[in-house]
């Protein structure tokens, strides 16, 4: 139990130390200090429970997380941005070292090469896996980078629309829309998947590959549409999905924007996360980049160094010529992902995108068997796909517990009793088909 005489090591201010404070600034007490406050509110009494000693606070959070259906004690197939994959071992043993643990985000950039470099190697491999020109060093995760893509596009083009094509995630859509919301000259617009209908002075396309749904399209003939009419085109690309299919850079996209989660970093409760941002090596996009960039150069002796290169945020020219306001680095996060993608190498990368692309067709054959399921979506898709369920799908979701399953997530306001499943390479042969079981089990219930 609280020993209330006890006092915390958490606290390193002794009585001496706070009565000298006290002295220096000249009051007698630390209630002095809220005399500005009117005495009613100053000291409200607090229905809280007494605090608990550290050994007995664990044991309740300990208690409280085993309260949660976890991917591992469940078989899991949500997805639908942020995904379960395996992680080699390699990826934390070398990321979390001390050397790069403790200075991720280093102010005086030049005095830690081996941070820099890291951080240049993560741009390297993200231009190898994209087919881009450039990449920065990370932004706060996919969403933002989309945000900050279409920002950079307006200024490229000096055109205010924002064009989203329908099947972006309805997420990411709506950071865009916080993203310009102080922006009054910037408009969002919504348009068909396939471009049909992109105004003439449209700033840039915006589109996802696969798409929110799992769908992949051919986004060539996009491309040349939306170049004919001046804009630019962004593409929102899952990058597990590089292992297999077509970079961006084969169909002239402009900038390329993800989320860096899906190699080498756990799901984690959403973050924190690392997104990506490439594009074309022009004048124009190098001088609108946000985020930090790191470069290689020689010093004077002609060794081999690195240094930050066209600093685009407030902190390093005129505030309102800024290009990004990102103030701490993702760079440990971008780390991880490197070193992932070091160790996998381009076999490992193909590798795990054939398992998620296969695994994920061999649980929707199964699926497209059950009576009173369906693939309302046709075509090719790559590691999720709809399916369309005999009833809720968060009735389903509330049954597949019972299985000790972690189900899809409910599109039903896209799709009619629509459920976004998502199979990647950690889900076994078992786990399939026991989803595939438990789904005939509750849809026998109501065909």
């Amino acid at each position: 139990m609280h020993d209330p005489t006890v006092t915390s090591h958490y606290s390193p201010n002794t009585d001496t130390d706070r009565e000298a404070m006290l002295a220096a600034i000249g009051v007698e007490s630390a209630a002095e200090l809220f005399d500005d406050i009117p005495e009613d509110f100053r000291f409200p009494p607090l229905d809280i429970p007494t605090p608990l000693s550290e050994f007995e606070l664990r044991q309740e959070l300990g208690d409280l997380a085993a309260q949660n259906a976890t991917p591992g004690d469940f078989a899991c197939f949500l997805g639908a941005g942020s995904y379960r994959h395996h992680v080699p071992a390699i990826v934390r043993a070398l990321a979390f070292r001390g050397e790069f643990l403790t200075s991720y985000t280093p102010y005086q950039p030049e005095v830690s090469q081996g941070t820099l470099q890291a951080h240049y190697e993560f741009q390297t491999l993200i231009c190898q896996l994209t087919g881009m020109d450039v990449a920065n060093a990370g932004m706060y995760d996919g969403a933002t980078s989309l945000a900050e893509a279409a920002m950079m596009a307006a200024r490229i083009t000096k055109r205010n629309r924002i064009v989203l094509a329908e099947t972006v995630s309805p997420g990411y859509q709506s950071v865009v829309r916080t993203y310009t919301q102080g922006h009054d000259n910037l408009q969002v617009d919504v348009i068909a998947a396939n471009g049909s209908d992109i105004p003439d002075d449209a700033a840039c396309v915006v589109v996802q590959q696969p798409d929110f749904f799992g769908s992949l399209h051919d986004l060539e003939a996009l491309a040349s549409r939306v170049h004919e009419l001046g804009a630019l085109l962004i593409v929102s690309v899952d990058l597990a999905s590089l292992g297999m299919f077509n970079p961006p850079g084969s169909y002239d996209a402009d900038i390329v924007v993800a989320e860096a989660q899906t190699l080498g970093v756990s799901p984690s409760y959403g973050g924190p996360y690392v997104g990506v941002l490439a594009c074309k090596g022009g004048r124009d996009f190098l001088r609108q980049l946000p985020g930090r960039i790191v470069g290689q150069t020689v010093d004077t002796e002609g060794r081999t160094g690195y240094v930050l290169t066209l600093q685009t945020r407030e902190q390093h020219i005129r505030r309102e010529r800024a290009t990004s306001n990102i103030c701490t680095s993702v760079g440990l996060i971008a780390l991880m992902s490197a070193v992932y993608m070091a160790a996998q190498g381009k076999q490992g990368l193909k590798h795990t995108a054939e398992l998620c692309y296969h695994k994920a067709h061999y649980l929707a054959s199964l699926i497209e068997d059950i009576p009173g399921y369906s693939l309302p979506l046709q075509g090719t898709f790559f590691r999720e796909f709809v399916v369309q369920c005999p009833l809720p799908p968060s009735e389903v979701n509330r049954r597949l517990l019972d299985h000790k399953i972690i189900g899809g997530l409910d599109v039903s306001d896209r799709i009619e009793n629509g459920m976004l499943l998502c199979c990647t390479d950690v889900n076994t042969r078992e786990e399939i088909e026991a989803l595939a079981s438990a789904l005939a089990e509750i849809g026998a219930d109501n065909v």
